[in-house]
């Protein structure tokens, strides 16, 4: 076999061989998959590799969507074992919250409520979680990573988990559209009540891992990420504390990002690699973000 070359196509290579024997399996009259099929076709990955959302552009008919909103919060990927961020490393979630999850693969989003991520984030944050702290915390699920089946039948399995899922775990509403107009209609109400934005997924496309366009995120503003390579000196009524940050994006563009830093991250910065989340209005020629605002840390793990 021809050596795979990058860990996201080795993923894909697994889940597909997954897909194949789970439909066999199903084919066979052996029953429905459930979450051992899942895990046991995905042994060789430790952890299950999530689906990632390109931007709404219009390049999607909204009517083949289901609609739902995007959550200021932390993503989650639950194996049936183990709570992931969706960089592989283990959430640090109090065992009790973990006990409460069923044994079946999910994905969502860790979330406090609108406007909380910073505090959200301290928690989850913690190496030690502290178990009085999570008790506020909900995970809003949004997906079952089954790669046999189109999204509106995983989204079915997880309505029939809602009336058993514990207080702490809720299953993301979802709701469907006619056309652009009623979709722009939905992003005003929801960013009007201090909502992010829209996440829209296919309804007929499967759950496959990597960037995709059949699940996308629909907000005012545009955002990115970007690591933390230096620290530039303030001048004036910053003197002293960090003048802006110098990030760097995945395509190895540099810029500074200044604005939206409160006083206290300037005088206590992100540290060199961390990776933070800005916004920006649209690209200069060169790719470069125009007038780029500090957001928040991202907290992916």
């Amino acid at each position: 076999m021809q050596k795979i070359s990058s860990s996201i196509e080795r993923r894909r290579l697994l889940l597909a061989l997954a897909t194949v024997a789970l439909s066999r399996h199903a084919a066979a009259g052996l029953g429905a998959v459930t979450a051992s099929d899942t895990t046991s076709a995905l042994s060789a990955e430790r952890a299950l590799a999530p689906q990632l959302a390109a931007v709404y552009a219009g390049q999607l008919d909204p009517a083949r969507c289901f609609v739902s909103e995007k959550y200021d919060g932390v993503r989650a990927i639950w194996d049936g074992r183990v709570l992931r961020h969706r960089s592989g490393r283990v959430v640090s979630a109090p065992a009790s919250f973990v006990a409460a999850l069923p044994a079946t693969p999910l994905d969502g989003e860790l979330w406090l409520g609108r406007g909380r991520f910073e505090a959200l984030s301290a928690r989850v944050r913690r190496v030690e979680p502290n178990e009085r702290e999570w008790r506020d915390v909900r995970y809003m699920l949004f997906d079952t990573p089954i790669g046999a089946l189109p999204f509106s039948a995983r989204l079915e399995r997880l309505a029939t988990l809602a009336p058993r899922l514990p207080a702490t775990v809720e299953v993301a509403p979802q709701w469907r559209v006619g056309d652009r107009a009623e979709l722009e209609r939905a992003l005003v109400r929801t960013v009007g009540a201090g909502g992010e934005g829209l996440m829209l997924h296919d309804a007929a496309a499967l759950y496959l891992p990597g960037r995709s366009e059949a699940l996308l995120k629909m907000k005012p503003h545009l955002d990115a990420e970007a690591i933390v390579v230096g620290h530039r000196s303030g001048t004036g009524k910053y003197r002293g504390l960090v003048g802006a940050l110098e990030v760097q994006s995945p395509e190895g563009r540099r810029f500074f990002v200044g604005s939206g830093l409160e006083d206290a991250m300037r005088r206590e910065p992100p540290a060199i690699g961390t990776t933070i989340t800005y916004r920006y209005r649209d690209l200069t020629s060169s790719g470069l973000p125009r007038f780029a605002t500090y957001l928040r840390r991202h907290d992916e793990g």
